[in-house]
């Protein structure tokens, strides 16, 4: 297809690095120096049985951030209990929780928990292996899923150094003193740079990087409202603003900003090296008619673009929710979507010269994911390809090369009063730790897996709950496993919560 010369003109432009300017530099909190408040306990906490010590030989970490330490759905733990008891997991503590799809991040003995109860973003640090609470906090916000999904933020908080950050729902962000809860600066990206709500509202988790806190922000030129009509509106979301933003972690300052077409997708930023020199990657791809998005690839000291490969489902309501997958020592970069419905685009292999400058090494329709993250392991990228429960299935694919090497839908027979059902994990997360992979099924399973080029062997199986839409990698701290459920429980009737259960050996 020939392009027309202005036409091309403008998607150069669509995505430069500039001077971007700061129409609101919040305002910093000074506060006296004060010390971590005494955890307390509070009605929502249901304390349950101390974990056992760690062994000596143990490695730990913190989690800080929703794919874990490195951002790649991996962690460096060991040790951990690889024979499930036949009574399930011992619980260490359970917290009834509001609406919303994050993890918890955790940093030394603090667990920063991130939900929505009673019409209120809220924002909970609690002790790590008690659940007893150090602060929370909240404020009011105004959001209803347009699809009929959760009304809560689906943003997880972020920890770097003394600072917590969130981003909600409704585009609010905030840095927050780690150890007191003091808000130290707080923006509403929304009315600053006209931020559409978007399918599910915001839902990009940043990055800190060097000293800035890196956002999807997804803003637009012109104010998009319900009173406009469908060409309007359409227009409106076709025009330029503030696609991916650089704030100063400690005054909130836009340091840079990259200015876009792309809306903000759900994937999250991550880092990464490439020839030798640090690059962000940011797959983007917001709501839009017709639907547009792909990866950005950026320099993180001045937002400077070097790559903007269009990737994105043409169906209008497609999103971008996977974050890019780097196979380390290559230059390469996996990058994956499950729409449209029926022939997904799926999954592109890309390299990426000495110039940052991107082409395709593979591409397949047969790996394509919806918002889980595939993992790279032995050569092989594992994953669950597949947009909705039914056609979901775990499959492994040679990295170099795209081949499949297997697919399996890993079931089994579940008792319920009496009656076997046919169980899977359906459209699960993988976490690779401790020498296997933990995987956390879409109702409530939790299962190690042995996942080789060849195979993929079940091994321990317990199930947590059985709620729809446990959507959200676990994460993996000193032993513990937190995990979050996000809807009720369809057997017992028990309400959403977060659970810290002892994974020690």
């Amino acid at each position: 297809m020939k392009l027309a010369p202005l036409f091309f003109l403008a998607l150069i432009a669509a995505a430069t690095a500039e001077p971007y300017p700061d129409p609101a530099p919040p305002k910093v909190a000074a506060f006296p120096a004060m010390e971590t408040p005494k955890p307390q306990s509070f009605d929502r906490l249901c304390p349950g049985k101390a974990p056992k010590p760690l062994s000596d030989k143990a490695k730990t970490s913190a989690w800080p951030r929703m794919l874990g330490p490195a951002d790649d759905a991996t962690s460096p733990e060991t040790h951990l209990l690889h024979d499930f008891p036949a009574a399930g997991l011992t619980k260490v503590w359970e917290i009834t929780k509001g609406q919303g799809y994050t993890a918890p991040a955790i940093s030394g003995d603090f667990c920063v928990l991130f939900h929505a109860l009673e019409g209120k973003e809220t924002v909970e640090c609690v002790q790590r292996e008690t659940g007893l609470r150090y602060w929370f906090y909240d404020y009011a916000i105004s959001y209803q899923d347009r699809l009929g999904y959760a009304n809560g933020p689906r943003s997880s908080p972020v920890i770097s150094g003394d600072y917590v950050f969130t981003l909600g729902v409704t585009s609010r962000l905030h840095c927050i003193e780690l150890k007191t809860g003091r808000v130290l600066w707080q923006r509403d990206l929304a009315s600053e740079f006209l931020v559409p709500q978007d399918f599910f509202g915001q839902g990009s988790s940043p990055l800190v990087v060097d000293g800035k806190l890196i956002v999807q922000v997804g803003g637009k030129a012109v104010k998009i409202d319900n009173d406009m009509d469908i060409h309007e509106r359409k227009k409106a979301l076709a025009t330029p603003g503030l696609c991916v933003g650089a704030f100063d972690v400690k005054t909130g300052a836009l340091v840079w900003g990259v200015k876009d077409e792309w809306g903000a997708g759900y994937a999250s930023p991550i880092a990464t090296t490439l020839h030798g020199q640090t690059r962000l990657l940011v797959f983007a791809g917001g709501e839009s008619d017709p639907a547009t998005g792909g990866l950005l690839c950026l320099d993180p000291s001045d937002g400077k673009v070097y790559e903007r490969y269009a990737w994105r489902g043409d169906m209008y309501t497609s999103v971008n929710a996977t974050s890019p997958v780097v196979i380390p020592g290559k230059n390469r970069v996996f990058i994956t979507t499950a729409y449209p419905k029926g022939i997904p685009l799926g999954g592109v292999m890309l390299e990426f010269d000495a110039a940052w400058k991107a082409k395709e090494v593979w591409k397949s329709k047969k790996l394509a994911c919806h918002w889980m993250n595939p993992v790279f392991k032995d050569g092989c990228l594992y994953a669950i390809d597949g947009e909705t429960e039914q056609k979901a299935q775990l499959v492994g694919f040679d990295a170099d090369t795209g081949t499949e090497q297997w697919r399996s839908e890993v079931t089994w027979k579940h008792p319920i009063q009496g009656r076997e059902y046919n169980f899977s994990i359906l459209r699960a997360s993988l976490l690779l730790v401790d020498n296997e992979c933990l995987c956390l099924g879409e109702i409530g399973s939790l299962h190690w897996l042995h996942l080789t080029p060849k195979s993929c062997e079940v091994g321990q199986r317990t199930q947590l709950w059985t709620a729809p839409h446990t959507w959200v990698l676990p994460a993996v701290s000193h032993g513990l496993l937190y995990v979050g459920q996000h809807e009720r429980d369809q057997v017992d009737g028990t309400d959403q919560k977060f659970v810290c259960y002892d994974l020690r050996e």
